[in-house]
């Protein structure tokens, strides 16, 4: 069947953008169409199978730098995304990479569980489709209210219609009024059974939160600016799942951690492949963070990124020139 004019165009914007490596301003004046326009042809590209790019990340995982931050760092695997002058947003690379080597991690029959946030929802969106057998996704915490985008649900489900899998949601809130509410709900027999079975995934997905105004758990009310202040004076450094982390990757002993519905941290340790995606610069010391406490096995991060950690890992790890 030949290809249809729309499908055409989609060709070859793909074409131009992967295979010649014009930037998306470039392939729009060549195509005499909008840089929106080429940005959803793109998408498209890669949802209908067009492209497919899960078989380019071992030219990452070649990568000198990364050999020596899995050395320095003792993690199983590490994906270092080019820096790309050429690109408006390069964290956008380190998704695209992202979302490839997560679909390389997962096996038959695998439970997967997935947190939230900005950056595993972009995962979610430019991830490949894939046609999975037995394959279950669960929530590893509770549930936000509904007017904050990139919520635990979404993200979970997403990733499941992706793969098509088995999608399992948390019916319960990330975050209770008091003490006495998140033990009384942790021990609802639906939610103890799915708290209790997070352990037994074989995959975890997730990124790292600041502990500031910024913050995931300020923006969507969880915590206000100035508790999450007084709790970074307290020794937070980061947020996995929606827990408050200290500096070497345990739960901060206080109130907001003993009223959340999530994974206990040391459930998420007994996850064989813990992948760990960061793209903000601003997130070196949660991620530092998560690191020491053995949140993280695998890892996908920019190269600015990767050399800070290896500087920070200090005479152990000779610097990248």
């Amino acid at each position: 069947m030949a290809i249809r004019p729309a499908e055409q165009l989609i060709h070859k914007a793909a074409w131009l953008y992967y295979a010649h490596g014009l930037r998306q301003d470039q392939v729009a004046s060549q195509l005499k169409i909008s840089r929106a326009s080429v940005a959803m042809y793109l998408r498209k590209a890669r949802e209908t199978g067009i492209v497919n790019i899960s078989t380019s990340t071992q030219l990452f995982t070649d990568d000198v730098m990364a050999r020596k931050l899995e050395d320095a760092l003792k993690l199983d695997a590490v994906w270092i995304a080019p820096e790309n002058g050429h690109v408006a947003d390069p964290s956008t690379d380190i998704a695209v990479l992202a979302a490839s080597v997560f679909l390389e991690l997962i096996k038959k029959g695998d439970r997967i569980g997935v947190a939230w946030g900005r950056t595993i929802y972009t995962i979610a969106d430019i991830m490949s489709y894939a046609d999975l057998q037995d394959v279950t996704v669960v929530q590893l915490c509770g549930n936000l209210g509904a007017p904050y985008s990139y919520r635990p649900d979404q993200c979970t489900m997403e990733i499941a219609r992706r793969l098509n899998a088995k999608g399992l949601n948390f019916y319960a809130p990330l975050v209770l009024t008091t003490e006495e509410l998140a033990r009384g709900l942790r021990a609802e027999p639906v939610i103890r059974e799915q708290l209790s079975g997070i352990s037994a995934c074989n995959l975890a997905l997730y990124s790292v939160g600041t502990v500031d105004a910024d913050s995931h758990v300020v923006k969507c009310g969880a915590l206000t600016a100035s508790e999450m202040e007084v709790l970074r004076r307290a020794g937070a450094a980061g947020v996995i799942a929606g827990q408050i982390i200290d500096a070497q990757g345990k739960a901060l002993d206080c109130s907001y951690n003993r009223r959340i519905i999530s994974a206990e941290l040391s459930s998420l340790c007994k996850i064989e492949k813990r992948l760990v995606v960061v793209q903000e610069d601003s997130k070196f010391g949660p991620l530092v963070a998560a690191i020491a406490g053995g949140l993280c096995t695998h890892l996908v991060v920019g190269a600015r990124m990767a050399q800070r950690l290896l500087d920070h890992a200090g005479p152990a790890a000779e610097k990248v020139a």
